[in-house]
């Protein structure tokens, strides 16, 4: 496959759009590794190989096991999520597929149950980013494979409360 065009070269504000959205989720004090998860679940569901690869490789620089991550796309079936986890990746994915389903009475009262009001509405901030990215990135054929995280300084503890960034998609 050959990617279409760099849109963040073509139009920088456009990609500086979505970046600002990801600047506020970054610090809106949900888990890192939360964000990472639902980053990964909406990008299974949207075909986003590019965005795949991207959040596999950042949860993994964070910490996350390979057992989680190949259970993300199966985790309604998978023991080692939190409440707080299956919540947020059920909301994820009503999100993502709001046409199909719009979004579930129970799927909210769930994720109201383990999330604040103002989490909710930064959660879905964070979905409604990685959706953007997504299409993005499947619109202009990001090439999967291309990413790579950003090198931890030694000194640096893992950032709990910082979120991966699109630079490319």
């Amino acid at each position: 496959m050959k990617q279409r065009l760099d849109y963040g070269s073509v139009s920088p504000e456009a990609r500086d759009a979505i970046y600002g959205i990801e600047k506020y989720v970054r610090h809106c004090g949900l888990e890192t590794s939360l964000l990472e998860l639902i980053r990964l679940r909406a990008s299974q569901i949207n075909g986003c190989a590019y965005c795949v690869d991207m959040h596999s490789k950042d949860a993994r620089a964070e910490g996350e096991t390979e057992q989680r991550l190949y259970a993300v796309s199966v985790w309604r079936e998978a023991p080692f999520f939190t409440e707080r986890e299956r919540a947020a990746l059920a909301w994820t994915e009503a999100v993502t597929l709001v046409s199909q389903d719009q979004v579930p009475d129970g799927v909210f009262e769930a994720a109201r149950k383990q999330f604040s009001e103002k989490e909710l509405v930064d959660l879905t901030m964070a979905i409604i980013a990685i959706n953007s990215w997504n299409r993005m990135a499947i619109s202009f054929r990001t090439l999967a494979g291309t990413y790579q995280p950003a090198p931890r300084k030694k000194s640096e503890p893992s950032p709990s409360g910082k979120a991966s960034v699109h630079g490319a998609s």
